[in-house]
């Protein structure tokens, strides 16, 4: 977060001994500290859910095998798959070192991606503008100026969603992305990086290549954002350096070039294989629908962009950061690589940042500001009210009943008896996303993933869904045990039990049933 203030006085005896000076906190450090305890809690206090089984399984499967991880699902190699990012080989070792599980890790890491969000968004800011009190500002448009429907996707950085993707890759990217843009801000718009600072020349080449490389790793960790990120550096480069002296291309260059180094140089998968890759397209089209209802309070920065535009030019950052995230989430629904607009919720930075930056100037406001700062009020208000109280007032304490986060079930009483590594069919949603979270594998994985080949994984598909058709013979149950291995089947209550199935457990909450199945010596243990 921003640097804190130092208060000078008039001191006397041992304290002038000690210099006089008294620490205050800045707004945004005071804030900002109260925001990530309201928000750590709120996160440990809803269980985990959705893609947080995928990314623990992860941590499991790294725990195991640290560097020839298998598949995160299933009873396959990993060789290729893109979830063993450095951020998930950072999760694997603390799990390996503290003997933590998956689930246990991503709990903890949640705090730790909040911690590098906020301070990003601090850095950022400060490199907008020197008001004290537009990182505040800023981190409450961020939060509540999105829609009064829920939004809710990795990546999104609302009250609401923040509850359920604190720990995954997306969070921790897009943290590091705005500390990438702070210090691309800082080195665009900086005279020292085109002029001569002394004996050594011009300003070291040390500092564009560590950026680079920092860019770098936010394409390992998170590609998508990888793509936001980039858009928002061409953005700050071309808003803000008004030189371009060859020193100065030749160092920007060095930056792109650590940059793409880096990521080449990543030895658990190939990142730039995965642009031609269309596999999960399909599922990301529904990010197009509803974007009124999932953003519309948003666009009340939409005037700010337009009379910053009006005051310096079109290549204010902001605006050019807002015009290129529309194209490229544009492009995504013309030509159908709907994975594009994985960025909205980064598309929404330029609007909401914009507008804080406005309302943190001093007073006294003209009438204009004022009715833009009780517009902005109302929207939050709104946003507030209609989506996002429930992620931090519990139901406890809750007077009106706001909706509240996903309420998952838990599945450790199935892991008590699955051992790591044995497969099981399963086809129950809640089931698929959060069981191999705990060690064991899933005949057909939930997700596709470069590491099997998505005509592999719909046929696994469909052979479960045949394993647990009402209409299917005992051979034809028995081929698809053999076939993968299978140890166990877990059930949901409306589905039948088969003949040959032994139950050994079930679930007083969801009334799902865990049952052995196969020749208990012909799976495979861990």
């Amino acid at each position: 977060m921003s640097a804190g203030v130092l208060v000078r006085r008039t001191v006397s005896g041992a304290t002038a001994l000690r210099g006089g000076g008294a620490w205050r906190p800045t707004p945004y450090q005071l804030f900002g500290f109260l925001f990530w305890l309201v928000m750590s809690l709120a996160y440990w206090r809803v269980p985990l859910c959705c893609d947080a089984g995928q990314h623990a399984a992860v941590v499991e499967r790294l725990k195991d095998d640290l560097l020839r991880p298998r598949h995160p699902m299933a009873d396959l190699p990993g060789a290729g798959s893109p979830y063993y990012s450095p951020f998930a080989v950072a999760q694997g070792a603390a799990a390996r070192l503290t003997g933590l599980g998956g689930w246990e890790v991503l709990k903890l890491t949640g705090p730790l991606n909040l911690l590098v969000l906020l301070t990003g968004i601090g850095r950022f800011v400060r490199v907008l503008t020197p008001r004290p009190w537009a990182p505040v500002l800023a981190l409450t448009a961020m939060t509540l100026l999105w829609g009064v429907e829920r939004a809710w996707w990795s990546g999104y950085l609302n009250l609401m969603s923040l509850t359920g993707n604190l720990a995954y890759p997306s969070a921790f990217a897009i943290g590091l992305a705005f500390w990438a843009w702070a210090l691309t801000g800082e080195r665009a718009g900086d005279a020292a990086a085109v002029r001569y600072v002394g004996p050594g020349g011009l300003r070291p080449l040390s500092g564009y290549a560590a950026l680079g490389a920092l860019y770098g790793l936010i394409l390992l960790v998170h590609p998508i954002t990888a793509v936001a990120a980039a858009v928002g550096a061409v953005a700050l480069v071309a808003g803000r350096q008004r030189r371009w002296a060859a020193g100065v291309v030749g160092r920007w260059a060095l930056a792109g070039a650590a940059a793409l180094l880096v990521a080449a140089c990543w030895p658990y998968f190939d990142v730039f294989a995965l642009a031609g890759d269309g596999s999960v397209d399909a599922m990301h089209r529904r990010l197009y629908l509803d974007l009124a209802g999932q953003f519309g309070l948003a666009l009340l920065g939409l005037p700010v962009l337009w009379l910053r535009a009006r005051r310096t030019s079109w290549r204010d950052p902001l605006v050019l950061m807002f015009v290129l995230d529309c194209l490229v989430v544009a492009y995504g629904w013309v030509s159908g690589h709907y994975t594009y607009g994985r960025i909205l919720g980064l598309t929404l930075v330029p609007l909401q940042f914009a507008l804080a930056v406005e309302l943190a100037a001093p007073r006294p406001w003209p009438v204009w500001r004022r009715l833009l700062g009780g517009a902005a009020a109302a929207g939050a208000c709104a946003g507030f009210l209609t989506v996002q109280a429930g992620a931090v007032v519990p139901p406890a304490v809750d007077p009106v009943g706001f909706e509240q986060p996903p309420d998952w079930p838990s599945y450790d009483w199935a892991a008590r008896y699955v051992g790591r590594g044995e497969v099981v069919i399963t086809d129950g949603y809640h089931a698929v996303h959060a069981l191999a979270g705990y060690g064991p594998d899933l005949a057909a994985p939930a997700w596709p993933d470069p590491a099997l080949d998505e005509r592999e994984r719909l046929r696994r598909v469909e052979d479960v869904r045949a394993y647990l058709d009402p209409g299917s013979t005992r051979a034809e149950r028995a081929a698809v045990v053999r076939r993968y291995h299978a140890r166990w089947l877990l059930l949901t209550p409306w589905q039948r039990l088969p003949e040959e199935a032994v139950v050994v457990t079930w679930s007083r909450r969801t009334g799902e049933v865990l049952a052995r199945v196969g020749d208990p010596g012909g799976g495979t243990t861990r």
